[in-house]
Order: structure tokens, then sequence, then C-alpha cells
């Protein structure tokens, strides 16, 4: 920035003295040999006078001469100042690329960092629309002019200090003429921030619209309900269109505006100019030719400065829903004295766990420990709370009341990087990337070898069908995996946590939405994988934990029985008549 700040700084120099220039040219062609007697008020114009007679002096007389000598200076000014302006553009090019980078890359991190429960209360698409279109916004409104907020002030400031040199009184009036200007500029701005913050919520609205189309395509075309969504997006997209014309009005009014004010101060420039060289004898006409040639200088940094003023407005409104992602506060956190995990070695306790979230009570004194190798089932109906005490054990969620200890220490206590390394989970909903099988598979293990990811996937049923790909284990399986069945989908999730090989694995209902035949090599896989392993598994079919260790079944947040399938069928209880519900015998 400093080398920058030093190459506009020259560029600027070198602009007012190539206009500069005009001023001793209209002497020499006004005045010619008459320019030794030649006596000016001005101390300037007075020094350029002595300076021309010497070397017209020292030529013998040749004006020809100094002209050419002023020609020359004058183009060599112009072309130190093209060249010190280019270098300012390749200094400021890469650091401007830089900041929106930067800028990406922390949006990116952060919404790695934040917990699954910011995601519940926020659109996906409204996100997405903040990491692309307002990070857009700001390159192109904020650091795209950038330069412009360093470069025109500077030019500004420094052309007004060579008039004021030249003439201290219409530089006075000048300065009367400008505040008018940004004033008139400032007042019609005012609102672009509002409204540009209005079209980036409406922009963040319709990438949900069309997030949720392409993702529920089928159920839209199977319900007919083309039109209704049709009708939802189209009424974004108006009221977008309506809002970026009233932006677009505004912002495309500021070049005509400041370039007619800039143009109006200019002739009453001329008119007081002309009475000071006309009545006031105080200002010569070459004087005064150089003194607009300075004073048109400053009207296009001046109309660009206006430009980048609205555009800031604009690119403001930006900042902010950027800003509101950046510095929302991460509650899931590592505590500064937090110690690594190093291994699972005898259980997993909740002691009087409560979870609360928006005011609403999920979980309430939860009482429950998982021995190391043991298999414990959480069972009940919707919104029971199971897969919500699941989610605390990797901290996706932290607990409101009590305490989540392993192996007595309280999981707050350890670091949380390398207690989800000691944890597999297997979700109910496939989660795969647009990438390879083997990708896939070796998601958080990217060093392990084909022969692992291989192994992997035999345990987890998956090699059979893999083989049989066009490319095997190099097949691209599309968005989320769209390419294959449920069944394989799933298999492969299940490869997954089996290549990481977890002491504790987590399996939140991963047969409920297959077939019965993908279910049962699902459930075979399973079975592979649970063996030796402590498992904590959300069922809703009871007949794949029907031989668990441990089945706790939960209602409204609370533990109503626990124990293993023969002694909660003996109690004829809530389980017992799940078990009825569902036929099994």
């Amino acid at each position: 920035m400093l080398v920058y700040f030093g190459a506009i700084l020259l560029s600027t120099v070198f602009s007012i003295t190539s206009i500069g220039m005009l001023m001793p040219f209209f002497k020499l062609i006004f005045l010619g040999e008459k320019l030794a007697d030649e006596k000016s008020s001005s101390p300037l114009m007075q020094w350029i006078n002595e300076r021309m007679a010497h070397v017209v002096s020292t030529t013998g007389g040749n004006m020809m001469q100094l002209l050419f000598y002023i020609c020359g200076f004058m183009l060599l000014s112009i072309v130190l100042k093209n060249l010190f302006l280019y270098l300012a553009y390749y200094i400021l090019n890469p650091l401007k690329n830089k900041v929106v980078t930067q800028l990406r890359a922390d949006m990116y991190s952060k919404v790695l960092q934040l917990p699954i429960g910011y995601f519940t209360e926020q659109r996906k698409g409204d996100l997405m629309s903040r990491i692309t279109n307002d990070i857009a916004e700001v390159e192109q409104s904020v650091v795209g002019t950038l330069e412009g907020w360093i470069r025109d002030p500077m030019q500004i400031i420094i052309n007004l200090a060579v008039l004021f040199f030249i003439s201290f009184k219409l530089t006075l009036f000048l300065l009367i003429m400008l505040p008018v200007m940004g004033l008139i500029i400032g007042r019609i701005s005012r609102s672009l921030k509002k409204q540009s913050l209005e079209a980036a919520e409406l922009q963040g609205q319709g990438v949900s619209v069309l997030d949720e189309t392409l993702g529920g395509l089928r159920v839209i075309k199977a319900f007919t309900a083309e039109a209704a969504l049709r009708s939802r997006f189209f009424g974004i997209n108006n009221q977008l269109l309506h809002t970026k014309n009233a932006m677009g009005y505004r912002r495309d009014l500021a070049s005509p505006l400041s370039e007619t004010l800039g143009i109006l101060v200019f002739c009453a420039v001329l008119l007081v100019g002309g009475a000071l060289v006309i009545n006031d004898k105080t200002l010569d006409g070459a004087a005064l030719i150089g003194y607009l040639g300075l004073f048109y200088n400053i009207i296009n940094p001046a109309k660009a400065l206006s430009t980048s003023f609205y555009n800031m407005q604009k690119g403001s409104a930006a900042i902010v829903r950027i800003e509101e992602v950046l510095n929302t506060s991460n509650l899931i956190e590592d505590k500064p004295e937090a110690r690594p995990m190093a291994a699972f070695a005898h259980s997993i306790s909740f002691k009087q766990v409560g979870f609360a979230y928006n005011d609403v009570e999920i979980l309430q004194g939860i009482n429950l420990t998982v021995p190391k190798g043991k298999t414990v089932a959480l069972v009940g109906s919707s919104g029971a709370g199971k897969s919500t005490l699941a989610d605390l054990v990797p901290r996706f969620h932290d607990v409101s009341q009590g305490q989540v200890l392993i192996d007595g220490v309280n999981i707050k206590d350890y670091q949380l990087e390398t207690v989800r390394q000691q944890m597999g989970i297997v979700t109910q909903e496939p989660i795969l990337f647009n990438d390879t099988i083997r990708n896939n598979i070796a998601l958080g293990m990217p060093h392990a070898t084909d022969e692992q990811v291989e192994a992997a996937a035999r345990v987890a049923n998956a090699h059979h069908f893999i083989v049989k790909k066009e490319q095997g284990y190099h097949t691209n399986i599309g968005d989320r995996g769209s390419k294959l069945s449920g069944g394989e989908r799933q298999r492969l999730t299940i490869a997954r946590a089996v290549l990481k090989n977890p002491p504790i694995l987590i399996l939140d209902e991963a047969t409920s939405s297959l077939d019965t035949e993908s279910e049962q090599l699902v459930q075979e896989a399973i079975n592979n994988v649970m063996h030796n392993r402590t498992t904590l598994v959300i069922a809703h079919r009871l007949s794949t934990i029907r031989h668990a260790d441990d089945i706790v079944v939960l209602q409204k947040g609370q533990i109503v029985e626990q124990g293993n399938h023969e002694q909660l069928m003996a109690v004829q209880g809530v389980y017992a008549k799940l078990v009825q519900i569902q036929g099994i015998k």
C-alpha cells in the first residue's frame, strides 16, 4: 500500500506538471520576444517568466528551441505519469484479488465452524447467496473502487494546492462551490444502501427457492405444483427487478449529475477567473488557461469519487450481510485448557442432561451410561429426542443442563476434534459428495491406501456392486450420490465409517428408508461394523435392535423405560406396545 501510495503521488505530480506546461506554452505564444519585459503579480507566473526569459537569452533568442523544450517536457511528464499509474495498478490488483479471495475463504471456514443448530434457523439458499452474490458485490462495488478512494482524493487535494498557489481568490471561490456538489450527491445516494440490502435479501430468497426446486423436482412434478413454485419464484424475481431498477436509477444518476455539476462550477470559474483577468488584473490570461486545465483535472476524479460513493453505499449492504455470518459467535468451541482425547477407555455417561433450543425443552433429566463394547438402542416416537441425545456425544450441540462424560471426563474438557476422531456416524439420509466412490469412502482419511478402501467396502457389503461399475472405485456418483440406489448409497456411508475404524459408532436410523432387500444387505454391513465397537443406535424398526445390550425408550425428552428386549417385553409398557404395533414376534 505504501508503494502504491507513492506511485499514485508521483503519477499525480507528473499529471499536474504536464498540464502546468500549458502556462509557459501560452506565454511563449502570446508574448514571444516580450517575455523578458513581462511582469506578473503571481509569484509562480513571475518565476515562469524569468526561467523562460533566461532560456531565450542563453539560446540567442531562439523561440523554437524553447517551444521544443516545453513540448518535450510535457511529453516526458505524460509518459512518467502513465508509467507510475500502471505501476500503481500493478501493485494494487493482486491486493484487491487477495482481499476477495480471503473474504470468500473466511466465509467458507466460518460455515464449517458454525454449530449444526445455526443452520436450522438459516435458509441454505440465503447462505449460498451471501458467499456468492454478496461477495461478488463487494468485489465489484467496494474492492473494485478501492484505488479510487486513494487516488481520486489525492489528485483533488494536490491539484487544489497548486490552484491555491496560482490564484488564492479563485480557489477560495471554488472551495465554496465543491461542498454544495457533495451535499447534492450525498442526499441522492442516501437510500441506496437500504435498497441494496433489500435486493441482497431477495436474491437470497430466490436462491433458496431454486435450491428447494432442484432438490424436490420429483415431488413438484408428482403433485403438479409447478404453477405454485413458478408463482413463488416469479414473485421474488419481480420484486428484485423493481428494487434493482430503483437502485439503477440512483446509481446511474451519479455520473451525469456529477459531470453537470462539474461543468456548472467550471462555467462559474470561467466567469470569476475572467473577471480577475479583465478587471482585477491579479491573474493573466496564460495563468487562467493553466488554472482551467488543472481544474478540469479535478472534475474526472470528483466524478469517479461520486460514482465510487454510490457503489460503496451499494456494496456496504453486502458487507453487512457477510459480517452477520462472520461475526456469529460459535457456541461450540474448545476451552483454552482443553486436552486431547487419546483413546476411548470405558464408558459414555449422561448425568442429569437437559437440552433446550429456542426456549423449547427437548431433553430433561437424562441419566444413561453406555459401556465400552456395548450396543445401546434409543427408541421412541418421532420428536421424542432420540437424535438430539445422540448429537450430544459428538458435540453437534452442547447440553443446557448436566454433563456428558467420556471416561469420566466432561466432554467439554476435551479438544473437539479429538473427540470426533473417536467416532463414526451413519445417518438416516446418506450424505455423499459429487466425487468418486473411492474419495467418498476415504472422506476424512485421504491417505488411505486402495487396499484399505477396498477392505472397508467389503465389510460394508459394497465391494461387489462397486466393481460392477464401469470405472469401479473411480466412478463418479453424481450430486449427492444420485447415480446410486438408496441401499448402495447407505453402504458407502457405512464403508466410510469402517475405514475410519472408530471405537464409538452412532447409527441414526440407518435402514429406515430402504426396501427389504437393501435393508438386509445394509443390516448385515451394520452388524459387521458394530462388532467389538461401542454403538449408539437410533431405530424406528425395532426388529433391527432386538439384540441390543440395552434399549432406552424415550418419550417427550425423558427416559421412560430401559432394559434389554426380553425385560421390556415382560414389563408390557411403551416398548411392548411399539413392538406390537410393528407386528414383531
